[in-house]
């Protein structure tokens, strides 16, 4: 801020600026919640909108049918084991009472016996009969679980092909669907950033100009920060070449600026001193030499010197003699810091 402004226009200037700021948020706020509703203009397809409803259909019935039989598969092989470790167990038990009881009869001998070990001998014939039934009944479940478990990955595996089939085209469709919405917030946001570089151009130091900045920075925010992550990406090629454009659009205005600004300097710099002063406003003067720069060219200059009343580089006068009191003063200031006398602002005294 210039220190020649008056107090109280400083404080008017940070409140337009709030003012402006202000704007700017509110309209970003709306500006989100258009670009955010945009999507609901298209909507967005559905997987199932692309499978081969049919095949898959058919494909997750039997699935299905598959996952229900494994089920019931593991669970009879579950109840079989148990009967089999059953078995195995009675086995065990009277094939060690009947092992003991052959050894008592051997140390015996007596032939009362031998009916009671033709008893005892199918008895535990009867239960290796029953041992070797529930083995069978096992290893039935076990092939027809197999069976069932390896129907079920082959069916897994062709519906997983049938929706990578679909996958591949709603990724297609969600691609197009994407850029369409993308190119509808560039038709929204791209006539914004337009009317922004207008008014910056045209309309920055109006009278409304807190609205012209408000409405710039919604611009600017709206294109780069609300619009550029919604660029498609093609493997990072279009953003690049989006980066790529804009820099040579910015470098190309900054160098056509830059040229043209130092071709008018150097036109004021030949101009006489008196159209020159005319020329610059007054609070832009003081607010550059305070800051040690000349007001005519725009270079340092060391105003601590005493001796320096002309810039050495464009001879624009600096310093003057007051007309009455005769003490040393800005040029540019229109009253006598010692006597308060008013200055003549047209040629230096």
């Amino acid at each position: 801020m210039s220190k020649a402004l008056r107090f109280s226009e400083e404080w008017f200037r940070r409140a337009l600026w709030l003012i402006a700021v202000v704007f700017a948020g509110f309209l970003i706020g709306l500006g989100g919640l258009v670009v955010g509703d945009l999507p609901r203009v298209e909507s967005m397809p559905r997987l199932e909108q692309f499978l081969e409803q049919p095949a898959t259909s058919r494909e997750r019935d039997a699935i299905r049918q598959d996952r229900a039989a494994l089920q019931s598969g593991n669970d009879a092989m579950e109840r079989q084991q148990l009967i089999l470790q059953a078995a195995g167990h009675r086995a065990g038990n009277a094939r060690e009472t009947f092992t003991h009881w052959l050894q008592t009869r051997e140390a015996t001998e007596r032939p009362e016996q031998d009916a009671e070990l033709l008893r005892r001998s199918r008895e535990l014939d009867g239960l290796k009969a029953q041992e070797r039934v529930a083995q069978a009944q096992l290893e039935q479940l076990e092939q027809s679980t197999l069976a069932a478990r390896q129907s079920l990955q082959q069916r897994e595996q062709h519906l997983q092909v049938l929706e990578q089939r679909g996958y591949q085209r709603l990724a297609t469709v969600q691609r197009a669907v994407e850029l369409k919405v993308f190119l509808y917030r560039l038709l929204l946001t791209l006539p914004l950033l337009v009317l922004a570089g207008w008014l910056f151009a045209r309309k920055r130091q109006s009278t409304h100009w807190p609205f012209v900045w408000g409405f710039i920075l919604f611009a600017l925010f709206t294109f780069f920060v609300e619009l550029v992550p919604y660029l498609p990406s093609y493997g990072g090629y279009v953003r690049y070449l989006v980066g790529v454009v804009l820099t040579i659009l910015v470098g190309h205005y900054a160098i056509r600026g830059m040229r043209r600004y130092l071709e008018q300097q150097k036109a004021r710099e030949d101009m006489p001193d008196v159209e020159r002063r005319q020329g610059l406003a007054y609070d832009v003067a003081h607010m550059r030499l305070v800051k040690g720069i000349c007001p005519g060219c725009e270079r340092a200059v060391d105003l601590k010197d005493g001796s320096r009343n002309f810039c050495m580089h464009c001879g624009i006068c600096l310093f003057d003699h007051c007309r009455q009191c005769q003490a040393r003063k800005n040029s540019f200031a229109r009253y006598c810091h010692a006597c308060g006398a008013a200055g003549d602002h047209g040629e230096p005294a």
